[in-house]
């Protein structure tokens, strides 16, 4: 089972802003059509990461995922996280903010949104895991 992170979904005024920007990098050939977030440090267990997601948290709620394409030096002294650009909404689960990336393992992870849940990525994350906590998505 690949292993996944956690990270804030930093400057993002919402999930819609986070799937906006993600969704941008559709096509761009800078890119190559993937969206790339910048860190420090490669994670000493990045190799497990590749086919896992990075879990983005907003309004201390973990309200989607990313799929993991890789990583790669970026010829500045940092990596880039490589990612699809796509964001798959979740069931909404609390997670305390914290700095930089924290690994979270598959038995952890918050299950995708079924497919009955239309229109999810438009409702506000607190409403969309009250609707979860009642099984209703």
């Amino acid at each position: 089972m690949p292993l996944n992170i956690t990270k804030i979904a930093f400057r993002s005024e919402s999930p819609a802003t986070l799937r906006a920007w993600l969704e941008s990098h559709i096509g761009l050939e800078a890119t190559n059509g993937e969206a790339r977030l910048t860190t420090r440090y490669l994670p000493k267990r990045h190799v497990e990461m590749v086919g896992g997601s990075l879990y983005w948290i907003h309004s201390k709620k973990i309200v989607g995922r990313s799929p993991i394409i890789g990583f790669q030096d970026n010829g500045e002294g940092r990596q880039w996280i490589r990612l699809e650009p796509k964001l798959i909404a979740v069931q909404t689960i609390p997670r305390r903010a914290h700095q930089g990336w924290r690994y979270l393992e598959e038995k952890d992870a918050p299950a995708d949104l079924g497919q009955g849940a239309e229109g999810a990525e438009e409702m506000p994350a607190e409403m969309l895991g009250e609707l979860s906590k009642l099984g209703l998505v």
